[in-house]
This record gives C-alpha cells, structure tokens and sequence, in this order.
C-alpha cells in the first residue's frame, strides 16, 4: 500500500460534517449499467441551485463474471429441474429458474466487457445532458478501460486526470465525489496524485452496512474492482459511505409510481420512463413483467444526503478493513468516516419528482 497524508482526527470529523453552501460536485458513474444511474445524473444536474457540477465521469462496467456460473446453472436445471447444484451455482438458482419459466435464454444475453460498459456509460451521460438542455462541453469524461489490477499501475485516463485536476484547483471548498460505480477512476487518481486526499470527500454507495457479518460479493459496484474498493476503506480519504443494502434498496418506484410521478412530465422524465419499463437488467435477471414489481432507484442515496442530511441519517464510525474474501473486519485503530443508517424515502422522491416536472 502507498503511503498517503494522513488526516488529523478533528479535521476528519470538520471534513465529514454535511456540507453548506454551494457544493463543489463530480459524478462517477457506470451510466449505461442499468437505470437508476440516470435518474441519479438528472437529479443533481436539476439541483444546480445547491451544486457546481464540475463533471460526470465515464466508469468500467460489466455483469460478464455472472455469465459462466449462470449458464452452467441455466443448462443444468433445464436438463433436470431437480438437479443438484454446487455451491457456486446455487447462488444462480433462483434466476436461471426464472429464465427458464420466462423463457429467456442466458445464452442469447450480451455481457459487455469493462472497455465497452465504459464507452456505454459515456454515451449515455451525454444523451442525460442532451435531453436536460444541459452543456456537456468540457464536464464530460471517459474512465478506465478496465479495472485496477495493482497499486503500482494506477490506469491513467481523461477521468482520473480530471478528477486530480478538479480536486487541486484554486478552491476553498472541498471537492465532494458521488461514485455510483466502481471506483477504478478514483482509485487511479488517488495513486498517481496521493495528495487530493486532503482536497476531497468520497460519496459511495455500495453493499451492506459496516458492521454485518455478511460477504459484499454481490454488491456489483464492490466487486468489480476489489483492489479499487478496498483502497477507498485503506487510504484515509473523507469518505461517506452509503450502504445499497438494507438503506439505499429503500428507494424504490413501481410502474404505478413512474405512470403518475414521472411519464409525460418532461423529456428527461419520459426517457426515465422508458428506461423503467425496457431495464437492461431484467432479462439478466430473468424478469419480463412488472406486475406487483418495484425496481430500486439506488444511486439517489448519494445526492439524497448532499442535498438534504437529514434524508439519509448518518453518523461517524472506524473505516472497516474490507478483506480479500469480502468481509468487512472492524478494528479499533482505524480512521474515521461517515456512514448512513436510515433514508427518506418519501422525501427523496418528492423532491426528484417535482425537479422533473419543471425540466425542461
């Protein structure tokens, strides 16, 4: 591990207070990966009477390490609905039986590699920006092309060039980073500029709380990129940490909800709509319908404590170690950060639905 600044106790705790004023902001996002990262970006661009959106950065992305396992579980059941599976596969068993039932075929799904979900996710911030009237000259930018393999080669690219740049401009404020993704962009910035440390704080969502005693294999945004992710609990950065599990899966909307709040209300809230209802996830998933469905709107939770704390109670805890097996191991020595314990729900959508009535 490289040796970064570290962080006096006090000055942790002034820099994980909730901030005020305007808000020095930066997106990083796997945008195209499935739906809520495109609420989550029309969201803060619509909040720019609290935020200075510096940029929206380009992550990797790809669901390409569930393809074998759940193939071999697909085929196997659909040779034998009874058949036994190893450990491995069980974890794929309830979706290769909805794909069966669903008739949809794992087979004939497309796995985009990281280079790829990342040209994606490019794409699709500036289609956000487009249907916002919003200028995305010079705020918008592409990520790594794949994901952080050592600490001695940090992946150089316009994002990560971007983020040192930003965050050691001429600027009293603190630069805040909502990471709605991996964390490659930023893991590659903080190795090639340790310094920017001392210039930033951390928003990430991702996995369960700190203090459960369960493996985080199946927060996606975790891992992918687990030398990326472990480096965001190691380093010492000012980091609020946003649990998906248990706290941001409480931001869900169902068709019903998407009918009234959001379709026909604006550009950006008609694309939201299709969006819902054509979810690159589902087939992944298994799922065709939506009856008696939600979906969950996860990476709200970042700008939801941004624009309003009380939204997203929290309160300061030890940075937990994130081992190489996935579990998070708390000891009593380590840094501080900032971790969420409850969410608005309600109040969240409220507000994001009527930003986009006023859209344009």
């Amino acid at each position: 591990m490289p040796n970064f600044p570290i962080i006096p106790e006090d000055e942790m705790r002034r820099k994980l207070e909730p901030p005020s004023g305007r808000i020095r902001l930066m997106i990083d996002t796997d945008a195209h990966n499935e739906i809520d990262d495109q609420y989550a970006i029309a969201w803060a661009l619509l909040s720019q009477d609290v935020f200075d959106v510096e940029g929206v950065l380009a992550e990797p992305y790809s669901q390409a390490h569930h393809r074998d396992s759940l193939i071999a579980a697909y085929d196997a059941l659909k040779q034998n609905a009874n058949a036994d599976l190893s450990d491995i596969l069980l974890r794929y068993q309830r979706t290769a039986e909805r794909m069966i039932a669903n008739d949809i075929n794992p087979h004939e799904i497309v796995f985009v590699p990281p280079d790829e979900g990342m040209e994606l996710s490019y794409q699709e911030i500036l289609k956000v920006y487009d249907l916002l009237e919003e200028d995305s000259a010079g705020k918008v930018f592409r990520g790594s092309p794949s994901y952080l393999q050592s600490y001695d080669a940090p992946i150089k690219s316009d994002a990560a060039d971007f983020i040192i740049e930003r965050a050691m401009a001429d600027d009293d404020r603190p630069l805040y980073i909502a990471c709605i993704g991996c964390l490659t962009n930023l893991a590659s910035a903080i190795l090639m500029k340790p310094e920017i440390i001392e210039k930033i704080v951390v928003l990430w969502t991702s996995s369960y709380p700190s203090w459960v005693s369960l493996n985080n294999r199946p927060s996606l945004n975790l891992v992918q990129d687990i030398p990326s992710s472990q480096l965001l609990f190691d380093c010492g950065v000012p980091h609020v940490y946003l649990p998906g599990y248990y706290i941001g899966e409480q931001l869900k909307l169902s068709l019903p909800d998407m009918e009234a709040w959001v379709r026909g209300k604006s550009k950006i809230g008609d694309y939201l709509y299709h969006l819902y209802t054509h979810n690159p996830i589902h087939p992944i998933q298994g799922i065709n319908d939506h009856y008696a469905r939600t979906w969950v709107i996860w990476d709200l939770i970042n700008f939801a404590w941004l624009l309003n704390p009380e939204w997203v109670p929290s309160h300061i805890v030890r940075s937990p170690i994130l081992t190489d097996d996935l579990y998070y191991v708390q000891h009593p020595k380590r840094h501080l950060m900032r971790e969420a314990v409850g969410i608005d729900r309600d109040a969240i959508f409220r507000d994001l639905f009527a930003k986009l009535e006023k859209a344009p």
